[in-house]
């Protein structure tokens, strides 16, 4: 008889979920599932890439200075980057008209020659590369807009 009731009771107790945690739950999903997406969303832009595979490629006889990006599908930093930096009308319009755009993915063994060549070993990285192919400036990381518009209007 005792087992009797110590099952029923077990069963009661299972069934007196309270509704907070219910409704806690379901937002904890729903608030991870929407920062997860934001995290991998990059709105496309106005920017004209060009995608290379060897380093003669990087050095066409313009007279434009080339901005190189270093990326990977994986790599979170450069879609925020993508998302707040590269969507910027008035960045668009600077890398249009003073730049050649280059965008290199690391993981792509196409382009492992360039990415040994300039020693890249971390994402995002940007390069800024003068008509010869020298670079005139490296950065490492994440940039924001403001320090990124001010490196392009110094040049």
């Amino acid at each position: 008889m005792k087992t009797n009731k110590i099952s029923s009771d077990a069963k009661q107790t299972k069934q007196k979920k309270h509704p907070f945690w219910s409704f806690f739950w379901l937002t904890f999903l729903v608030v991870s599932l929407g920062y997860a997406w934001y995290s991998f969303y990059a709105p496309s832009n106005e920017i004209n890439w060009v995608t290379v595979s060897n380093k003669e490629s990087l050095i066409d006889n313009s007279d434009k200075y080339a901005l190189v990006f270093f990326t990977a599908e994986w790599c979170s930093p450069c879609r925020i980057m993508k998302r707040e930096v590269f969507a910027d009308q008035n960045i668009e319009a600077i890398i249009n008209s003073k730049f050649k755009a280059i965008e290199i993915d690391i993981d792509n063994p196409e382009t492992k020659e360039i990415v040994n060549q300039y020693n890249v070993n971390a994402t995002p990285t940007t390069m800024l590369l003068d008509a010869e192919g020298k670079v005139i400036k490296t950065i490492v990381g994440k940039i924001e807009k403001d320090e990124f518009l001010e490196m392009l209007l110094k040049i």
